[in-house]
């Protein structure tokens, strides 16, 4: 199953009238995954449902379907009379999205490789490319975009739909961990890199391309700063000194 991807085209959603109810909350669900996975919303990013509804002309019931869809996707979070927003991911969330990737992509490998075929190969090298031209026009939302889709393609040249699936899920839950944490040059794979692991898997190398997927997600981890900042306690002295001075100032 490929990466849902859409452009954000409001006019597109408003403007057809022939399309039927669960067409339209499909095209809302795709622009509003794509505004989220491509980190155009920014995690924290508050979601009315009204505002929302007026936007893509629809009644609020679609939009809270939309939304109900994306919560389960562990891409909004859904508070009690707080509304939605975009997800915010804790370290701790942001730490088992990674192992899981280890896990599943490190455990596709044997099957990548069985079936790997040069022509499929050529279809992930044109995706590299890709990544190159993102990245040679400073388009760091493309390249981080792009990077994702690699490992899920990756992943389907195992013809497993299930671990596709699941792939495909914490890729997009990786997006926003990125955006969350990382620095400003984080989460995006060196195209480089992802030669070698192409390279890896045309010579058949099923232990070295498992190697590589090892080391290449733990560095992609370490590229994103897993640092929750607690509330820094307040300089108690600091702010006395202050409200004294203030207080001699005014007698």
């Amino acid at each position: 199953m490929a990466r849902k991807r859409s452009s954000i085209d409001l006019g597109a959603v408003q403007g057809d009238e022939g399309m039927s109810v669960n067409g339209r909350d499909e095209a809302i669900y795709r622009n509003l995954f794509a505004a989220i996975v491509e980190n155009h919303l920014e995690p924290g990013t508050k979601l009315p449902e009204d505002t929302l509804a007026e936007a893509f002309a629809v009644s609020r019931t679609s939009i809270r379907k939309v939304l109900q869809r994306l919560a389960y996707e562990r891409l909004v979070d859904i508070r009690l009379n707080r509304g939605a927003t975009v997800a915010q991911p804790t370290v701790k969330e942001a730490r088992d999205v990674f192992a899981a990737r280890r896990i599943v992509e490190c455990g596709v490998v044997a099957q990548v490789v069985a079936k790997a075929t040069p022509a499929r190969l050529d279809e992930l090298r044109a995706i590299v490319r890709r990544e190159h031209e993102a990245e040679a026009r400073g388009d760091r939302r493309e390249a981080i975009y792009l990077s994702g889709e690699f490992h899920v393609a990756l992943s389907r040249l195992s013809e497993n739909e299930a671990i596709s699936e699941i792939l495909a899920g914490l890729v997009s839950r990786s997006s926003l961990v990125i955006a969350t944490f990382g620095s400003p040059m984080a989460g995006s794979c060196r195209h480089s890199e992802h030669d070698d692991v192409l390279d890896l898997i045309a010579a058949g190398d099923v232990e070295a391309t498992r190697a590589w997927m090892e080391r290449h997600l733990r560095e992609v981890e370490r590229s994103v700063v897993l640092v929750e900042e607690a509330p820094s306690a307040p300089d108690l002295r600091r702010i006395l000194d202050e409200v004294a001075e203030r207080h001699r100032r005014s007698h």
